[in-house]
């Protein structure tokens, strides 16, 4: 293929992630990350910031992480800076995929505890992901301050996410078990419960979290 039909092509791919046909976004960016190109990157984190449709999104990730992280990662973590929250968390969302651990330090308290839920969740899966070993216990303890944040959806996110560091999160879930707030030590003791046993599941983990807590123990004695 010449450079002129090289070229060509990721014009029309360009032009077809600002169409306002959801499918042609799609196929746009799946071609995009069938054949990545470097000069597609800036683009593709761009519209990562304003797409309105989850599956659009989703491939615009999938085409980043087909992209070296050497050309991903300097936009990306530039988009952890943007006052769009969309662009913050589809930032987050894409790091996690793509795993490189230089960009740890971009995952700051500031993130992790941002106003919008789904920046917040967004950060603590990406943390959980990049985490160096050894610093596992510092960031159950960041998010151990979340602990009753939030509906369903962000509750379970963040459970997961203390899950997933392991033992490291104990010591942070015992502190939170004995919190004032009754929505937090809820929380910490359906987390808890939830890590035991998975297979029971996350609702039935809240419901024996409420009673705990309304018989005014911490579930730690069961």
């Amino acid at each position: 293929m010449t450079m002129a039909n090289e070229g060509t092509q990721v014009t029309r791919a360009l032009r077809g992630l600002e169409s306002d046909n959801s499918s042609v976004r799609l196929r746009a960016a799946l071609a995009v990350g069938t054949a990545p190109d470097p000069r597609c990157v800036d683009d593709l984190v761009g519209r990562c910031a304003v797409e309105p449709d989850f599956q659009v999104r989703e491939m615009l990730t999938w085409a980043l992480t087909r992209h070296p992280s050497a050309l991903t990662l300097p936009p990306l973590l530039g988009e952890l800076r943007s006052e769009r929250a969309q662009a913050r968390s589809q930032a987050l969302h894409t790091l996690s995929k793509i795993g490189d651990r230089r960009a740890w330090t971009a995952i700051t308290r500031e993130l992790m505890t941002d106003a919008d839920d789904e920046v917040a969740r967004s950060a603590w899966r990406a943390a959980v992901v990049l985490v160096p070993e050894g610093e596992e216990p510092g960031l159950a303890d960041v998010l151990a301050t979340q602990l009753g944040r939030g509906g369903r959806e962000t509750r379970l996110s963040l459970s997961r996410a203390l899950i997933a560091l392991g033992e490291a999160m104990a010591p942070a879930l015992r502190m939170a078990m004995a919190d004032p707030r009754p929505s937090v030590r809820q929380h910490a003791i359906a987390t808890e419960k939830l890590s035991r046993d998975p297979d029971a599941g996350f609702d039935f983990a809240v419901e024996e979290a409420k009673r705990i807590v309304a018989l005014g123990t911490t579930g730690q004695e069961e």
